[in-house]
């Protein structure tokens, strides 16, 4: 399934795209399905504090994490040619960054406990720091499989990990552990995905390094982990501020806040993405092709997204009653305020992977550099607002960043706003019968059981979304699920009928 050719058929191509994405979001909802369910029971466990406190360690271990490949893995996935010698160098090179994290994440834990005036830090990021190397193990498998577009066994360890670290977890849970079940389960299912990554892609890599590859590769994972501690950077800073502003209990709040739209949205455009980025740079010599991907991606991203955003930001008091429990309404607020921002943020999230697929990681470190440069005092301003003031900071800087997205997208891609803003009309419809049917739900069942009142929300909201949807986008959802090969749509005539060039068809359905 590897692109060998300069100029693979977009058609051959966008099939092959087209049944990624449908393994990937199987792999996405199931996977993600387990993690809810997980994080719903255990939220009934264990205390806001127990959260907090486990935010602590993580926030260690994902800044840590910048360093985990230097980008390596990326640069697998972009290369065309020596790609098993580049594997093998891939893999010993990350085994050696992975025990030097390890070995670092142990040194450094009781500073971080310090930091957060929180000694149960130390042994907890102890602990985790070993998920380093076994991640290691794992990861140049599970890259490979994402660069061959081989979703259907990727999702094997993927599903594995999930399963195993929520039984886990809940099972210590039950049995007293407190904060532990939830350390206890990372490593568990870490080790879990070793196996299974290895089982499903039975390769089995020599510990050597070429230097020349290396040195290849690592010219373009260098800029690749740039961002990646730009991102990671971005991305926890609002832990960094909650925790030191407030404490483990508003901590474990936020980030159960932060969960809901995360694993419904956010999690989402990075599943995506992991499909976009290879597909891309299978064709990052075709700007054409290129551009109408970008612009089919665009409309099918705000398909998935506003309905989502929506729903969460209307029905968060039902919802957060229902899934999380009572002890948890303090999260009301900041659910509504984070999904608006989840919303803000999709529109122009995957512009990036154009600029990874043909080499211009440089304007991703600018676009992050900006980001960062804006977040840093709208998050600390906005602190002094509550957890609430957090969020909106959130809102107001990706609202900029989205603006700035699309105006680089509209040069470098060779779009206009009119064209963006076109692909995006169908889900703007559609939220707005949700909507509007949704409200007038939500006044007329406040009496009733948080349960029934969800479900009818939930109910009222998805029939009026879908019905616009269909109404306006029919052909092309079927042709998507045809593409998808979705059983019962799939036929010998119309197999691949939604290439990447399909943004055309679209500009004119």
């Amino acid at each position: 399934m590897t692109f060998n050719s300069s100029k693979p058929d977009s058609q051959h191509l966008a099939r092959q795209a087209g049944q990624a994405v449908f393994w990937n979001y199987t792999s996405f909802g199931l996977g993600k399905a387990m993690v809810f369910l997980t994080t719903t029971i255990l939220a009934r466990l264990l205390t806001p504090a127990d959260f907090g406190v486990m935010a602590f360690a993580v926030l260690a271990v994902n800044y840590l994490s910048i360093l985990k490949d230097l980008g390596l893995g990326a640069a697998l996935i972009q290369r065309r040619q020596n790609v098993e010698e580049a594997a093998d160098t891939v893999f010993t090179l990350n085994l050696l960054l992975g025990s030097t994290l390890t070995l670092l994440g142990i040194g450094v834990a009781p500073f971080i406990a310090a930091y957060f005036n929180e000694p149960l830090v130390t042994p907890i990021l102890r602990l985790l720091s070993f998920s380093f190397v076994l991640n290691a193990l794992s990861d140049t498998h599970i890259v490979r499989l994402q660069r061959e577009l081989n979703f259907r066994r990727k999702l094997i360890p993927d599903i594995g990990y999930s399963i195993i670290k929520g039984v886990v977890s809940i099972g210590f849970a039950l049995a007293g552990f407190g904060v532990w079940a939830l350390v206890i389960g990372q490593l568990v299912s870490a080790v879990a995905t070793v196996i299974l990554a290895w089982s499903v892609f039975p390769w089995r890599p020599w510990l050597t390094v070429r230097r020349d590859l290396a040195k290849t590769m690592l010219s373009f994972g260098l800029s690749m982990t740039g961002i990646q501690a730009l991102t990671n950077l971005i991305d926890n800073l609002d832990y960094l501020i909650v925790g030191r502003f407030f404490g483990n209990t508003a901590l474990g709040i936020y980030t159960l806040a932060y969960r809901l739209p995360e694993l419904l949205v956010l999690n989402m455009l990075w599943v995506m993405a992991k499909v976009i980025f290879p597909t891309y740079a299978a064709v990052q010599d075709q700007p054409d092709t290129l551009r109408q991907g970008f612009l089919t991606v665009v409309r099918f991203v705000g398909m998935f997204t506003v309905p989502i955003c929506l729903g969460l930001m209307l029905a968060a008091e039902p919802l957060v009653q229902v899934i999380f429990g009572e002890k948890w309404l303090a999260a009301i607020p900041v659910v509504r305020v984070l999904a608006l921002f989840a919303l803000v943020s999709s529109i122009a999230f995957n512009v990036g992977d154009i600029y990874k697929a043909v080499g211009r990681t440089d304007i991703l470190i600018k676009l992050g550099l900006v980001k960062l440069v804006l977040l840093v005092p709208a998050l600390w301003y906005g602190a002094h607002f509550g957890l609430v003031g957090v969020a909106v900071g959130h809102v107001v800087v990706a609202t900029v960043i989205m603006g700035l997205r699309l105006w680089v997208a509209t040069w470098f891609v060779q779009v206009k706003i009119e064209d963006i803003l076109r692909q995006l009309m169908p889900a703007f419809w559609g939220g707005l019968a949700l909507t509007l049917l949704v409200l007038p739900t939500l006044y007329l069942t406040s009496a009733v059981l948080p349960v029934v009142r969800l479900l009818l929300v939930s109910m009222m909201g998805g029939l009026a979304y879908l019905a616009v949807l269909w109404l306006l986008e029919g052909k092309l959802l079927l042709k998507a699920g045809r593409l998808m090969g979705l059983p019962g749509l799939a036929s010998k005539s119309s197999a691949p009928s939604l290439a990447l060039r399909s943004a055309r068809d679209v500009e004119v359905s």
